[in-house]
């Protein structure tokens, strides 16, 4: 499947994408603030595309006039998202590139997705979260409806090691509606 915006092209991850998440994913600045360590080698860029990025409804974000791919967004279902969801919710999960910081692509990106998680996927209910000190993921989120649900303290990370506070926000299909998108 495929999803396209005025700016984005999001697309399943190919192997051939490797080169590019290494680029953007090797920065120090991206993953620790999303919860796992910088990639070491466009090796282990190729190993997380198939081990983690190669899934249905996880997307390459690829910049339309450039071709190069500068993030990523999905929607977890309930057995791979990473806090207790219902059946048919989601939890949609992101990141970008520093470079692309503050031009709006992970709103752009994320609207898309919800668009397609509530018209084609019939999705009830969308979560997101983000981890204390993430001020640019609370802000996309805002932007696209999403609004505070819970906190949950002291919540173990394995790829880091370390305990954190994750706050959790959230839409439901009704309020998606109600924002007239």
């Amino acid at each position: 499947m495929k999803l396209e915006t005025p700016r984005l092209i999001l697309r399943p991850w190919q192997d051939s994408d490797a080169a590019d998440l290494y680029q953007v994913a090797k920065d120090a600045r991206v993953g620790p603030i999303a919860g796992w360590p910088p990639h070491s080698s466009v090796e282990h860029s190729a190993e997380i595309i198939q081990t983690v990025f190669k899934q249905p409804e996880v997307y390459a974000l690829e910049l339309r006039d450039e071709g190069r791919v500068v993030g990523c967004v999905g929607i977890l279902d309930s057995a791979g998202s990473n806090f207790e969801i219902g059946p048919r919710d989601g939890e949609i999960a992101y990141w970008i590139g520093v470079p692309y910081w503050g031009r709006g692509l992970i709103p752009e990106a994320v609207r898309e997705v919800m668009r397609h998680a509530f018209e084609t996927l019939n999705l009830k209910t969308l979560w997101c979260g983000y981890f204390a000190g993430n001020a640019q993921s609370h802000r996309a989120q805002a932007k696209c409806g999403f609004r505070h649900h819970h906190s949950e303290e002291n919540k173990y990370n394995p790829f880091l090691g370390d305990y954190r506070t994750e706050h959790i926000s959230r839409i439901t299909r009704r309020q998606w509606l109600a924002l007239g998108r």
